[in-house]
């Protein structure tokens, strides 16, 4: 199971169109997860829930966060993080970001269609917020590719004893 490289990470994250997964706990102890749009910005993932989404009331109860970005096509490559979201800018402090917004509505949109978004949903307040890479525990794997070991989908403690992966992985 390779891990991605810093380039690698950073590619993925910067990857038009991929969406990260936010997972929260609900007031009564469920958990969600909630698939949005975001940018990776020196070394943070940023995201704006809009004023009444759950996802934001539970951040602002606990901030701890689990994120997950990946990839549909080979080598599917993964980010995962446990971490700690940061308030960036409040409800109602939208203008002091709004040019970020844009950027981030590009990365899903074309251009014109992302403004437009951008003007029809100004008068709807969002926060920002951002999870630090470097304060958060990153793991990240992708499929073997080329030469590598094709005996690296997996981490290695998956491998049971005796099973021909085991075998095979020198287990």
């Amino acid at each position: 199971m390779p891990k991605l490289t810093n380039d690698e990470v950073n590619e993925l994250l910067d990857t038009r169109g991929v969406l990260v997964r936010i997972g929260t706990v609900d007031a009564d102890g469920m958990p969600r997860v909630v698939p949005t749009w975001f940018i990776h910005r020196h070394g943070d993932v940023l995201f704006t829930p809009r004023a009444e989404s759950v996802f934001l009331a539970n951040l602002r109860r606990d901030p701890r966060v689990g994120l997950s970005i990946d990839e549909e096509a080979l080598p599917y490559r993964k980010v995962t993080v446990q971490g700690v979201a940061e308030l960036r800018h409040d409800l109602g402090d939208d203008d002091a970001w709004r040019d970020l917004y844009r950027d981030i509505a590009r990365r899903y949109i074309e251009p014109d269609a992302a403004e437009a978004y951008v003007q029809a949903t100004i008068d709807q307040p969002r926060a920002l917020l951002a999870v630090p890479l470097t304060t958060a525990k990153v793991s990240t794997w992708r499929m073997p590719v080329g030469e590598e070991d094709g005996t690296g989908i997996w981490a290695r403690r998956y491998y049971r004893p005796g099973t021909k992966m085991a075998g095979r992985s020198g287990g």
